[in-house]
């Protein structure tokens, strides 16, 4: 039998896997291209739009709002596809590669069609794209680890996600700047400068950097290819075998019961993409000396994670230990009801802005504060969670659990907000009654995870390794 030219299955060793410094290298480059795009979707929409005749085809917030979930929901059900390519047919590292192309392909789309057609032409592409690849790229991390070297995973995880936010960090700031007109004043520079300047501006390059972002990203994920540990796919009608199995029916069964409570989560956070940066523009945006854009606030999310991630880790989960044991469970139940407490803060914004006042930004912030730590302690948890306790062969379906709580919380704001709009342009629920709608709705699904979360028996499973060989 020839010798394969890849690495089959994680060394033997307590130190850190080869492949991660590319993984989260393209992680962070793919997050840049992903969250830069997604930030200026619902500005682009309620201001860039065209039709076919280059005149303004603008839709309303409530519209943006919704069709924006509908685009969310659709690319995290697409993972399910991903996970049966990766996990059954040709392998994650393939199928990571050729869908990352025709992610790309998305992004130039976005970049030279700005019509309705071509909002979703390049949507449906990055969706098939970026949703077929998140349960590989995810399971792809954990694949690096065996047993003895799996105490280091909750570390990289953490890495992974640090990653995540910090490629989104410097796009949300970036590509929300790029997508609107130049303001600087005529004459304050030479004119070519001025010509240079105003070319950096504009929807094709808001979307067109994040195409080559993603390029960068797949390059980079090709380049690691030696390094990686590639799990050879398991065949469809082995793997549909393993499905079956009654330990893994049990195993997907288990990680089942937390999707509808999870989905509210994600429900609620998508939100800060979407309804939070229409609230934005009705607040007072000057911060350190700067008028700040609207969609450029969600920033302070990747930034609080960053800070909060080793916060949590080193100090508040320790504290908390000495109080009661910690499990990923309770971190989960803990963290929903922070989440309820962010949109708390959105709603009592509301009600000023609804009064006639201009609220400051830093409300808003408080606000970010209390999501990016409930982020922490529902999302980062359940990523870790989901894949431990997914079956060696099943781990891309299995991380399709925690990608389908996102897109089924994402189908239920995008009910909500198709469902308020009335035919004269009119809202069922609008202003504060909006944001404490959903206040009320998280505060509920906490404490009826609360009460289900006891009733969840689960096992984790970690792969077999290789013996480590001498370089």
């Amino acid at each position: 039998m020839a010798k394969s030219e890849y690495l089959t299955a994680p060394l033997k060793t307590d130190r850190m896997p080869p492949g991660v410094p590319f993984i989260v290298g393209n992680e962070a480059a793919e997050r840049f291209s992903y969250y830069g795009m997604n930030s200026i979707l619902v500005i682009f929409m309620t201001r860039f739009l065209l039709n076919a005749r280059g005149q303004p085809d603008a839709m309303s917030g409530a519209q943006a709002d919704a069709w924006y979930h509908t685009f969310v929901s659709t690319l995290f059900f697409l993972p399910i596809i991903g996970a049966v390519l990766g996990d059954a047919i040709i392998g994650k590292f393939r199928t990571i590669l050729s869908l990352s192309i025709v992610y790309c392909f998305g992004h130039l789309a976005l970049a030279i069609d700005h019509t309705r057609l071509g909002l979703a032409i390049g949507l449906g592409l990055i969706a098939l794209g970026a949703g077929g690849i998140k349960p590989c790229v995810s399971a792809n991390v954990g694949d690096q680890f065996g047993a003895t070297n799996q105490h280091l995973l909750p570390r990289v995880f953490s890495w992974f996600y640090f990653s995540i936010n910090f490629g989104s960090a410097f796009s949300t700031l970036l590509i929300p700047w790029m997508l609107e007109p130049s303001t600087m004043p005529p004459g304050k520079a030479p004119s070519w400068l001025d010509s240079l300047i105003a070319k950096l501006h504009g929807p094709d390059v808001a979307f067109g950097t994040p195409g080559v972002l993603m390029l960068i990203a797949t390059v980079i994920f090709w380049m690691g290819r030696k390094k990686f540990v590639h799990l050879p796919p398991a065949g469809l009608k082995n793997y549909f075998r393993e499905i079956s199995q009654r330990e893994n029916l049990k195993a997907l069964a288990n990680l089942l019961i937390l999707v509808p409570f999870v989905a509210m989560f994600w429900a609620l956070w998508q939100q800060n993409f979407s309804s939070w940066v229409l609230q934005s523009e009705q607040m007072d945006r000057h911060l350190f000396g700067v008028e700040w854009l609207p969609a450029q606030i969600q920033t302070v999310n990747p930034i609080f994670i960053l800070a909060m991630l080793p916060l949590f880790s080193y100090l508040i989960y320790p504290w908390i230990e000495r109080i009661f044991p910690l499990s990923p469970l309770r971190k989960i139940g803990i963290g929903l009801f922070v989440t309820a407490l962010a949109f708390l803060i959105i709603g009592m914004i509301q009600v000023r802005i609804d009064a006639g006042e201009t609220p400051h930004i830093l409300w808003q912030v408080l606000a970010f504060v209390a999501l990016t730590a409930g982020e922490i302690m529902v999302s980062v948890t359940h990523l870790e969670f989901a894949y431990t306790q997914a079956p060696k062969k099943l781990k891309s379906l299995v991380m399709c659990t925690y990608l389908g709580a996102i897109s089924l919380g994402n189908v239920f704001t995008a009910a909500v907000n198709f469902f308020i709009q009335n035919p004269d342009g009119s809202l069922k629920l609008k202003g504060a009654s909006y944001f404490f709608f959903f206040f009320v709705i998280m505060l509920v699904t906490s404490a009826a995870f609360v009460f289900f979360a006891r009733f969840y028996k689960g096992k984790t499973y970690i792969q077999d390794e290789a013996v480590a060989q001498s370089a």
